[in-house]
């Protein structure tokens, strides 16, 4: 389960949000200049606020006020960057290796093993030893999202994930997608400003407006009784 509050100012933006993911993914849609990949950076830990504070679960994140910021590392939350942010020196395996060596703290001795592991679930082992650069868009965001989990984090936080993609790899990862993350024990949180992907992708939307949150529910709620123009224009 991921329950995550954010309240926080971040230059001239304030963030004011509070997501549930106990029922399924969420899709966090919005406007540019929304605040939506702000939100994510805010929970990871890499883009802190001026004032405010940051809780998933029990766990207090980051408080201004009481002076507690949680590191990165510690957080144990996956990321899926729009670029995708793998190392293109290193093969598909020594990516995946690296984080879950990261992920393994002290017992690194089945790093290997796991490994593997990730990349057979994800049908890439024919591709252990690809350098990055030799891959297509569709086979990259496989690796980043095998990336993210390998570390084993307790929620994973995808930004963009199909941005990147052409329209025939779009709908092949999207598909992939939706049936990994059906059968996946583990909370996800997704931005997109695509409509196919929110309606493939989530459960439920969670619709971000000036930091905002100003409405959530399925897709069939959303059309039904949209809260705003955007809403509106989103589901048309």
């Amino acid at each position: 389960m991921l329950e995550a509050s954010i309240s926080g100012r971040v230059g001239s933006l304030l963030i004011e949000a509070h997501v549930d993911t106990r029922a399924g993914p969420v899709l966090l849609v919005g406007p540019n200049g929304a605040g939506k990949t702000t939100l994510l950076l805010m929970l990871l830990g890499i883009r802190r606020p001026d004032s405010g504070r940051v809780v998933v679960g029990e766990t207090t994140l980051f408080d201004s006020e009481r002076r507690i910021d949680v590191a990165v590392e510690e957080r144990r939350l996956g990321y899926v960057p729009q670029d995708h942010a793998l190392f293109s020196h290193l093969s598909v395996l020594e990516n995946v290796e690296f984080a879950r060596a990261s992920g393994a703290r002290n017992d690194r001795s089945s790093v290997p093993a796991d490994a593997q592991r990730v990349l057979s679930d994800f049908g890439l082992s024919k591709l252990a030893d690809r350098r990055i650069n030799d891959l297509s868009g569709g086979e990259k965001q496989k690796v980043a999202l095998a990336r993210a989990l390998a570390a084993k984090p307790r929620a994973l936080l995808l930004d963009e994930p199909l941005a990147a993609l052409d329209a025939t790899a779009r709908r092949e990862v999207r598909a992939f997608l939706a049936a990994y993350l059906a059968r996946l024990d583990l909370p996800a949180l997704l931005v997109t400003h695509d409509p196919a992907d929110a309606a493939a992708l989530g459960h439920r939307i969670a619709v971000l407006e000036n930091g905002r949150l100003v409405q959530t529910g399925s897709w069939d709620d959303l059309r039904a009784s949209p809260a705003s123009r955007f809403v509106e224009q989103f589901v048309a």
